[in-house]
């Protein structure tokens, strides 16, 4: 079990409060009164589609921002967080071709106990509390608008933190930028878009979300398994994959589709295609943002229900998933971010294209679930996920009971946000836990848990 923990120092935390409260550095939003109460999402028939789709309407809730010059906004960005002053109708506006550059950077200070996480020593927990500052995310944005129906959208990463140590006496202070999103979106009409090139890959609401608005500190530990790095089994580029993806929308903009062909894990030029699909309805406000919102902050009204698949050769993952977000009193809003997994290498080994050894078949849960104070700005927040793996034969090395204690794991914490600026700033305290099978020398396998202290800044300008 762990052992007390040893709080890290709040300078990082306490210094980026106060430089968005009393310098106003990264604040670029004002707030306003609530207009209008049913305006989630954009408008699929207004002047133009794609990432930088015109805003129309005024959402409900306050601290958002003017939408940029051009109107248009981004993937990572929800919709309902901008607002326009007047309402045009497309015919009564000529088209012109426009861009907008944005970036949006998580940087933080933490204290986690070595062993940490589902991919690093063991340790003992406890015993050590390694401690450090960050520049985790630094995001270059750029998109615009080619025509009427197409537009593109460009995202670029670091691919590894700075600041991190890379060996005893070395510290990661440069990296170059990689390109993690690159795509070019066609709306036919309503029903049918297409959107081609390298982008995010899920048959679930939580991996389809953007990182401006996550609800908890980061994305989930399971939310990515297998499509995280080049060396991985589906050989993706954090959660993205190059492909065609199409999607559109029905019975009043509440039902949506998705259908995709992705690269996939090339075992050589005649391996199958992965294929992703998902449907999600809306039972009260549409909901048509391409990245999905983790948190809406008060604006709007969603209740989502999904589900899809992901399957490749002989793997395969299925899963549903719920988002809720609404208003539960005058003080504020709840949200709730639920989702279900089962997924599986499958057991043929006489295939060349087998992930029978590469994906043990398991169960994923998660759950995500917070309060915002829309008067203070603050939102409170949990989360849990478990990863039970059930391994066969033909999947474990060695003992499939000992394979599959090592392989399972589950996390839990929580936290509180501060969105000073609504998306635009933002700090966030975080306290987690990761429980996972450790081998003792007696060659048994018993569950120990880990602590992490996380205190992040985000800022996202345009």
């Amino acid at each position: 079990m762990m052992k007390t923990i040893k709080l890290l120092p709040t300078a990082f935390c306490m210094a980026a409060l106060s430089l968005g409260l009393n310098t106003g550095a990264f604040s670029k939003g004002e707030d306003f009164e609530e207009k209008e109460k049913n305006s989630s999402g954009t408008d699929v028939n207004s002047t133009v589609s794609g990432p930088f789709r015109k805003k129309t309407g005024i959402p409900t809730g306050s601290n958002f921002q003017k939408a940029p010059v051009n109107t248009f906004i981004m993937r990572e960005m929800p919709s309902h967080y901008f607002r326009t002053d007047k309402e045009e109708k497309a015919d009564s506006v000529p088209f012109k071709p426009s861009i907008s550059v944005g970036s949006i950077v998580h940087m933080f200070a933490s204290s986690q106990q070595t062993g940490f996480g589902s991919n690093t020593n063991y340790g003992e927990a406890g015993s050590d509390w390694n401690k450090g500052i960050t520049l985790y995310r630094a995001r270059v944005l750029v998109g615009g608008q080619l025509s009427k129906k197409g537009a593109f959208f460009l995202e670029t990463d670091i691919p590894s933190p700075i600041g991190v140590r890379l060996d005893s006496s070395t510290k990661n202070v440069k990296v170059s930028p990689i390109i993690l999103d690159a795509q070019y979106e066609h709306t036919f009409n309503e029903h049918i878009m297409l959107v081609a090139g390298m982008q995010l890959v899920s048959h679930n609401r939580n991996g389809l979300q953007g990182a401006a608005s996550l609800m908890a500190n980061d994305f989930t530990y399971y939310q990515y398994p297998y499509n995280l790095f080049a060396n991985d089994p589906l050989q993706g580029n954090f959660g993205r994959d190059l492909g065609l993806n199409a999607r559109g929308f029905f019975l009043k903009k509440k039902l949506e589709y998705r259908f995709g062909i992705f690269s996939g894990r090339r075992f050589d030029d005649k391996a199958p295609f992965r294929t992703v699909g998902r449907v999600v309805y809306n039972f009260l406000d549409p909901e048509q943002d391409y990245y999905y919102a983790g948190t809406k902050l008060g604006a709007g009204k969603t209740v989502a229900l999904g589900a899809g698949f992901d399957a490749q050769a002989t793997y395969y993952n299925v899963g549903a998933d719920l988002f809720v977000d609404v208003p539960v009193s005058k003080a504020g809003s709840v949200t709730l971010n639920s989702a279900f997994t089962y997924m599986s290498g499958g057991s043929k080994t006489d295939t060349k294209y087998s992930f029978a050894k590469m994906i043990p078949q398991q169960t994923v849960s998660f759950l995500e679930l917070g309060y915002y104070f829309k008067d203070i700005k603050v939102q409170p927040w949990i989360r849990f996920e478990n990863k039970a793996v059930s391994a066969t034969k033909e999947q474990a090395e060695g003992n499939t009971t000992t394979y599959n204690k090592l392989q399972g794991g589950t996390v839990f914490g929580g936290g509180v946000n501060y969105f000073f600026n609504g998306y635009g700033t933002n700090v966030r305290l975080s306290y987690t836990t990761f429980t996972k099978g450790v081998p003792q020398d007696s060659g048994e396998i018993s569950n120990k848990t880990y602590g992490q202290l996380w205190c992040q800044l985000q800022f996202f300008i345009f």
